[in-house]
């Protein structure tokens, strides 16, 4: 389907043409048609199927043929970290540049007064992070009085990090009579039950729930926790990668892999919830440019980074959940490009790669770097106990039996 089979208003058709678009994806398909029709949509899709278009174009179309006068916002977006509101503030800006609509980023990290006096001034659009909105409704910078359209975008990820209290607290200030999209990349209980509290008969949408694209080449590199370090500088040196995304478990853990690669006259950046914010830009502004051959996160950049050409996704921990593998994965092999996604796995994750590959339905391949040193010595530090060699062979035992019984 092409977007010029849609009715949008002219001005962002306009738009649209000039930005190139033309094939929708699935999302886009089954969303942006109930929207258009101003119903409430609950759309699980996983980050890079352009959810972000599938809300924002009915919201725009809607308030391009409504032309109110009004000060107040007439669309808020929010989003659960700096990083995604900015850069949908961004396609925000891109779309509506043709047009008179106004808009507005509101994140933490960032000063309050350029905010605050945009607000006062008048916007048609908000997109925001919960505490951050949260200061401005407490600052009686914002009124909600002709809101028209809410947007909870990755809803599972602001649960996830604690908001749920803020998100309730920022409707309960909103028009009852609202159109409410929400999306997100999974619907655990949590997100049925706010979607059964804030939305009213909503469209549901399920495109590729918890499935990575297959475009993306998927392994495991099995290695003892001490050489995870020198694994992934091997890997550096020897394979025929453009561009890296590192996702470790742990702050700590970022900022010493970061060093290290430092050391082996890598070239990399670091982002994660320590940094400032003006920190955390030029971080991602240096990987996008190919100024740093590799930027080394945390799960904060996990959901929604839009990065083209990273060519490579390295899980140098297993994440804790296997809904993030499959988020983290997704940074690579974005809009059709291919991709590599390489985890590194010690003997304790084990229980971790079961639960990912349960959910994906197939074992990931194997593999091992030709040429490297797997039998270097453990430092002493690094020797498991007795006790944990043999709550990690029961493991072994009770995660072959199981599959077993899956297949």
């Amino acid at each position: 389907m092409r977007f010029t089979e849609l009715d949008f208003s002219p001005p962002l058709q306009q738009t649209i043409r000039a930005l190139g678009y033309e094939e929708l994806t699935p999302i886009q398909i089954q969303a942006i048609p109930p929207g258009l029709q101003k119903r409430d949509v609950v759309g699980c899709a996983q980050t890079g199927t352009g959810k972000t278009l599938a809300f924002l174009l009915p919201a725009l179309d809607r308030l391009l043929r409504d032309q109110a006068k009004t000060k107040n916002p007439r669309v808020v977006v929010l989003e659960p970290t700096r990083e995604l509101a900015i850069q949908v503030a961004g396609e925000t800006q891109k779309l509506t540049a043709r047009t008179s609509l106004r808009s507005v980023c509101v994140y933490g990290g960032a000063g309050m007064k350029k905010q605050t006096d945009k607000l006062r001034r008048g916007v048609d659009i908000v997109v925001a992070t919960p505490g951050r909105l949260m200061d401005h409704m407490r600052r009686k910078n914002v009124n909600f009085s002709d809101l028209q359209i809410l947007v909870l975008d990755e809803a599972d990820r602001m649960l996830d990090m604690g908001f749920l209290p803020d998100i309730k607290q920022i409707i309960s200030r909103m028009p009852r009579q609202r159109q409410t999209m929400l999306f997100s990349a999974t619907i655990p209980p949590t997100i049925s039950a706010l979607a059964r509290q804030f939305l009213r008969d909503p469209v549901s949408i399920e495109i590729d729930l918890a499935r990575p694209p297959e475009a993306i080449q998927q392994a495991l590199y099995p290695v003892p926790k001490h050489l995870k370090i020198q694994l992934l500088v091997t890997m550096l040196e020897r394979m025929e990668i453009s561009s890296m995304l590192v996702f470790t478990r742990t702050k700590q853990e970022a900022d010493i892999v970061t060093r290290q690669l430092h050391e082996a006259r890598i070239a990399v950046a670091c982002i994660h919830g320590d940094f400032k914010q003006r920190d955390r830009i030029s971080a991602l502004e240096g990987f996008r440019s190919g100024k740093h051959r590799v930027l080394v996160a945390t799960n904060i950049a996990a959901r929604g980074l839009d990065v083209e050409g990273i060519s490579h996704v390295i899980n140098y921990d297993v994440p804790d959940h296997a809904e993030d593998y499959v988020h983290r994965i997704g940074r690579t092999a974005r809009y059709d490009a291919d991709g590599n996604a390489i985890t590194l796995v010690t003997p304790d994750d084990e229980g971790l790669i079961y639960r990912i590959e349960y959910l994906l339905g197939r074992k990931i391949e194997r593999k091992t770097l030709l040429g490297f040193d797997y039998d270097v010595p453990t430092p002493s530090w690094a020797k498991p106990s007795a006790k944990a060699l043999m709550q990690r062979a029961t493991q072994s035992q009770s995660l072959a039996d199981r599959w077993r019984s899956m297949r």
